[in-house]
């Protein structure tokens, strides 16, 4: 016997931009058509009322008018008179008149209300007369001379019926209209949504990695912000790739020659190799060791900034006392070059930062500084603020004079043109360290006697003070 089929799970389908304009425009129409009933209803009832009271006052009026026509003979006080048959209509009431004189004596009566009992006030009323008891509409008034008194009747059964009849005349034909106006209105979103539809294929359709661009005006103004922001984060992604496969080859390059060296060196220590040559060939395996490891050290550091931008939130921080932190690991490396290194500027400077990312760029600063420049630099870390029409503008500076006249380190200045270090981990760590502080790296003029600068210039203080999150 095979095995039985496992059941099929139902599979709730996936939502749709056209499904759900459709549920909430069906949605709101029937919101709108019950309103409609409801105030259809309300407003039948009130002029169903007021048509109703203002009929029953008219015929109260019009047979204390006509004094000429009695209700009964001569000698027959209470006699019974019968309505004639009249045609039916579809807003016909059938009225009950009843008739007293000034000692409330009944004079007469015509139609089906039950007998009311004698009042001798005047107006409208709802009484409830009959068994079982029914409710009805009555205008009572008196003749000019309080002769006779006249009550008009009305079963609020027949109102009702004629409110009922009037609101169903009104609102049946919407009900009729409503699958109409539902098809018309799904058509009208479908065709609508056609040119979204077609946004939709034609951003499937981009080739991100050969750097296809949407057309830059589309058909329908509305999508120009969309199509202009799709096309920046294009441009983006095109440069992020671009930047990262640059990155990979140098430090595939830069990897590649400290590990061959490394088994080059360790092959030779498999050898006969004198005590010297062996002792060199363990330094160089130690030293290809350290560079590997200083590299992917940089690796490390450039993902933890990916990380930030994605999750850590800034702190306030004050730059100038992580200057100083920072500067005085490095004086004793200073020290034994023989450079000069110092700290100026300002003593404090508070801002909004990420206080491990601004230290491993100012670390990457202040190495590039001592590896690559000739024993006895001068190095200076300056701190400081541009006012400008924005705000204060902060600032942090790197100068050094490693590239002075008269230095003994052929190529030197060649080694410097360079960015930060060999290999621009450095540069791309720093670079990355200030696009998430909202600030710019770059290398700018010298003041004498240094000849080499970089600064990083962060966003004015009351920028980076409305970003401050609220205090709890």
């Amino acid at each position: 016997m095979k095995p039985a089929a496992p059941p099929r799970r139902w599979r709730r389908p996936e939502p749709t931009l056209t499904r759900r304009l459709l549920v909430w425009a069906l949605g709101a129409l029937l919101v709108v058509w019950l309103s409609f009933v409801a105030q259809a209803y309300s407003t039948g009832i009130e002029e169903a009322d007021e048509l109703t009271d203002g009929h029953l006052a008219s015929v109260a009026s019009v047979l204390l008018s006509l004094r000429s026509i009695e209700f009964v003979a001569p000698g027959n006080p209470a006699l019974k008179v019968n309505r004639p048959d009249l045609k039916n209509h579809d807003y016909q009431q059938s009225l009950s008149v009843v008739l007293w004189d000034a000692e409330g004596r009944l004079i007469g009566s015509s139609g089906d209300a039950p007998p009311p009992v004698f009042d001798a006030t005047e107006g409208f009323a709802d009484l409830r007369l009959g068994e079982p008891p029914s409710l009805w509409r009555s205008f009572s008034h008196w003749d000019s001379n309080r002769e006779r008194k006249v009550m008009v009747l009305l079963s609020v059964q027949e109102r009702d019926d004629l409110v009922k009849d009037i609101a169903g005349q009104l609102i049946e034909p919407g009900l009729w209209l409503l699958p109409v106006v539902f098809l018309a209105l799904g058509l009208a979103i479908w065709r609508g949504l056609r040119p979204l539809y077609a946004l939709s294929d034609d951003v499937a359709r981009l080739d991100v990695g050969q750097g296809q661009r949407l057309p830059a005006h589309h058909a329908m103004r509305e999508f120009n912000s969309v199509v202009h922001s799709i096309n920046d984060l294009v441009e983006q992604q095109n440069a992020a790739l671009l930047r990262e496969r640059r990155l990979a080859n140098e430090v595939a390059h830069e990897l590649r020659t400290p590990l061959a060296s490394i088994v080059l060196q360790a092959r030779a220590l498999g050898g006969t190799l004198t005590d010297a040559d062996r002792l060199q060939a363990q330094a160089r395996i130690g030293e290809d060791a350290l560079r590997a490891s200083r590299v992917l050290d940089q690796l490390l550091m450039l993902a933890r900034t990916s990380r930030a931008e994605l999750h850590e939130a800034a702190v306030p921080l004050d730059l100038a006392a992580l200057v100083r932190d920072v500067s005085a690991e490095y004086a004793q490396q200073a020290w034994e070059r023989q450079d000069d290194m110092a700290v100026a500027g300002l003593d404090t400077l508070p801002l909004q930062g990420h206080p491990l990312l601004l230290e491993q760029a100012l670390r990457n600063l202040l190495e590039n500084a001592l590896k690559h420049t000739p024993a006895g630099t001068q190095i200076e870390v300056r701190l400081g603020l541009d006012a400008t029409a924005d705000g204060d503008v902060p600032w942090l500076r790197v100068s050094d004079d490693g590239a002075r006249a008269g230095t003994a380190e052929p190529g030197l200045p060649e080694l410097r043109a360079r960015a930060t270090d060999s290999l621009r981990l450095g540069h791309e760590i720093i670079t990355r360290v200030a696009d998430l502080h909202g600030a710019r790296f770059g290398a700018e003029p010298a003041q004498p006697p240094f000849t080499t600068c970089f600064a990083l210039r962060f966003r004015a203080m009351a920028a980076m003070a409305a970003d401050k999150p609220p205090s709890a």
